[in-house]
């Protein structure tokens, strides 16, 4: 019964938006965002830098507007009960109704991870990086998926360029292994 309660509310989430046609334009918060990548950078150590990080996805995950925010969590609810069928099914509504909000991208390329669909994550992440350039999970989540294809060259310079802008990212310390791997190569 739960399924079928789950699969009806995704037939309704996925139908057609309440409110509007179109997705309307992603919310502007490239200057907050810009703000907490300068505090991550001069923070004292890493428990602060983790906690401004941690404040950036309050602006990714603001969709733009209530259908598109609706099929975003339920994305995620649907990712954190492992349904990531119906994660992915969100996400592509998601994308579909919102083609120029990278964190739909960004979120379908994690499920996608999740599953070692890296050929599928990868295309993903660089959509939601080329719409929001200073995506740093969506950054480190192509250097992940870059690392797990076997491309340590490319996975470490996106690391790299990731780190500038945020020097406490937790995969920090991978970026030794991606150097020596990049120089075997």
């Amino acid at each position: 019964m739960k399924h079928l309660v789950l699969a009806l509310g995704m037939i309704g989430l996925a139908a057609t938006p309440l409110a509007a046609e179109t997705c309307p334009e992603a919310p502007d918060h490239r200057q907050e965002i810009n703000a907490l990548i300068t505090a991550a950078q001069s923070a004292p150590d890493e428990t602060a830098g983790r906690i401004i990080s941690n404040e950036m996805w309050q602006y990714w995950a603001d969709a733009p507007d209530e259908y598109g925010q609706d099929l975003l969590d339920e994305g995620m609810t649907r990712r954190a009960a492992y349904d990531f069928e119906g994660a992915v099914t969100a996400f592509d509504a998601l994308v579909a109704y919102c083609p120029a909000y990278a964190e739909g991208y960004n979120q379908r390329a994690f499920v996608n991870f999740i599953r070692q669909d890296y050929s599928a994550a990868l295309p993903n992440l660089e959509r939601a990086v080329a719409l929001s350039p200073r995506h740093i999970a969506a950054m480190t989540g192509q250097a992940m998926t870059l690392m797990a294809l076997e491309r340590p060259g490319e996975a470490a310079l996106i690391l790299r360029a990731a780190l500038e802008l945020n020097p406490w990212l937790s995969e920090r310390h991978l970026l030794g292994a991606l150097e020596a791997a990049e120089k075997e190569l």
